[in-house]
């Protein structure tokens, strides 16, 4: 996390473990003394280093307003790592999500659903931000983010590890209400503008969509999701009863 006012509302929010503050050389006067302030009182070291070496790390130097914070996020794990012997059920995959408040509102709506983990690759899909943590309403800390290199990777490792592979768009085969799924089942999410991509397309086991009645092409994915995310709480719902 990066930027004064992100920095500091993360100090100042319990339910958040900031491992360390990074504060650049440059960084003096008033802003450093109440960094430092927020640090101390929130029992968090804080580390000096170059203007230069805080922009490599926060990936935006534009943004960055030289400091930055590791955040502890203790769910997020590779997911090669995730797919062992307790690896989880339903999982979603992003392909080519590039807007920061989709992926945001995606990991939000997937955490209250209970899913067992959202792929976010680190090549393709807007980057675990300021931008994300925002539209998650933080809770993108808390989320179960699976990490790996690309979507087409994290297909490749369900498909190995049994997982029926499917992918959500508007002229898929069958409804997604009706869908007879598999013990392990991931679904791939597609990018705001050209979908899911064509070599993760190539590995997806069937189509699914979102029947809508009303004449609507699309939905936007961060709703989709929402969709589906709920549609699979109803699944374990019914089943459990």
């Amino acid at each position: 996390m990066y930027g004064r006012k992100p920095v500091l509302e993360a100090l100042d929010d319990p339910a958040l473990e900031v491992d360390k503050v990074i504060l650049a050389d440059t960084v003096r006067g008033p802003n450093a003394a109440e960094i430092q302030r927020a640090a101390k009182s929130a029992g968090v070291r804080v580390e000096r280093a170059s203007a230069h070496r805080v922009k490599v790390l926060a990936g935006n130097g534009k943004q960055d307003q030289g400091v930055l914070a590791d955040v502890v996020a203790p769910r997020m794990r590779p997911l090669a790592t995730a797919l062992g012997s307790r690896a989880p059920e339903r999982v979603l995959v992003l392909d080519g999500i590039t807007t920061p408040a989709n992926v945001g509102m995606i990991l939000r709506t997937a955490t209250a659903a209970g899913l067992g983990g959202v792929v976010v690759p680190r090549r393709g899909v807007a980057a675990l931000d300021p931008l994300v943590v925002k539209a998650s309403a933080g809770v993108a800390f808390r989320a179960p983010v699976l990490r790996c290199g690309t979507a087409r990777e994290a297909a490749e490792l369900l498909v190995e590890a049994g997982y029926g592979l499917y992918a959500l768009g508007a002229s898929g085969d069958g409804s997604l209400f009706d869908v007879d799924l598999p013990r392990r089942a991931a679904f791939v999410l597609g990018g705001e503008t050209n979908g899911v991509s064509a070599e993760v397309a190539e590995l997806v086991a069937g189509w699914v969509s979102i029947p809508m009645p009303g004449e609507v092409e699309s939905l936007n994915v961060s709703a989709a999701a929402a969709v589906l995310s709920f549609e699979l709480v109803r699944r374990a719902v019914t089943t459990r009863s």
